[in-house]
């Protein structure tokens, strides 16, 4: 397992799947490990994916300043892969909360990026998010499944603030296009995957300046791609087509049937889609 050290020395871990071109992959959650993103529905056939596990995740190391998880402190570490791999341009894959990372990497670096495609990716640092009201909007969409009205009940939980695990557990299947077995073994390893306090410091106070990033991202001359599931609530795929709307040249797909991970839903569309999009 190849080990880069980040500006403030704290060690950083990453994983080699597949082979080719590099495609740098980075984990949303968000301070989930990379594990969960396996060979992202075989795209390691078409490029090495360069999976970088966040500070503090997975297995890399801990940093002595936890303030550190704060998201826009990662972009250095995003920067420091980058110059450890040699890299005079990176294509870069970002899912889930990830989007933010790699929103802020571009804004701030945005010479780096060859391409960069935000896979079901979340756009707080251009002032972008998803509600409760899209989570309601998205939920309904799946009334006829057998696991809806337990799952339901739970969700009622959550946005009360009054859900206990068992109820973040019943809810897992709103993020997936298919609540099968493989989804179920991806769900139940998100727990000892992701660092919790990692998580709550990720999007603390000071880490997006939406008007500083949408300007700096104006601009940014580099092809960038949506990749939005039609099930998926974060974001709904019309809120990923307004996010779209801030970036040039970006183009919005929408998967069908697909939920959070698109790439467990139809891996032959998913791996489709991203391989004819990277240049």
């Amino acid at each position: 397992m190849p080990v880069l050290t980040a500006p403030d020395g704290t060690p950083l871990a990453y994983h080699l799947v597949g082979k080719g071109e590099p495609l740098l992959c980075l984990p949303g959650g968000p301070m989930r490990a990379s594990a969960y993103f396996g060979d992202l529905g075989a795209m390691a056939a078409h490029r090495q994916l360069i999976q970088l596990d966040l500070r503090g995740t997975g297995e890399s190391g801990i940093p002595t300043d936890p303030a550190t998880y704060r998201c826009d402190r990662q972009v250095d570490d995003v920067e420091a892969l980058r110059a450890h791999l040699g890299l005079e341009h990176v294509d870069v894959l970002a899912h889930s909360a990830a989007g933010d990372l790699a929103l802020l990497y571009a804004a701030r670096f945005p010479a780096r990026i060859r391409s960069l495609t935000l896979v079901t990716g979340r756009a707080r640092a251009l002032g972008i998010d998803f509600t409760e009201a899209h989570r309601r909007e998205a939920a309904a969409l799946r009334s006829a499944e057998p696991w809806f009205p337990d799952a339901y009940r739970s969700y009622e939980a959550v946005w009360a603030g009054t859900a206990t695990d068992a109820d973040w557990d019943a809810i897992a299947p709103f993020f997936y296009g298919r609540w099968d077995a493989a989804a179920k073994e991806h769900a139940a390893s998100e727990v000892a995957q992701t660092n919790e306090e990692a998580a709550e410091r990720y999007a603390s106070a000071g880490a997006f300046d939406p008007a500083t990033a949408r300007a700096a991202l104006a601009s940014l001359d580099a092809p960038v791609l949506l990749l939005a599931g039609e099930r998926d609530s974060g974001p709904l795929p019309r809120v990923a087509a307004e996010i779209a709307t801030l970036l040039p040249g970006a183009t919005l797909t929408v998967q069908p049937g697909a939920g959070h991970f698109p790439w467990l839903d139809d891996p032959e569309d998913f791996t489709r889609t991203i391989a004819d999009f990277l240049p």
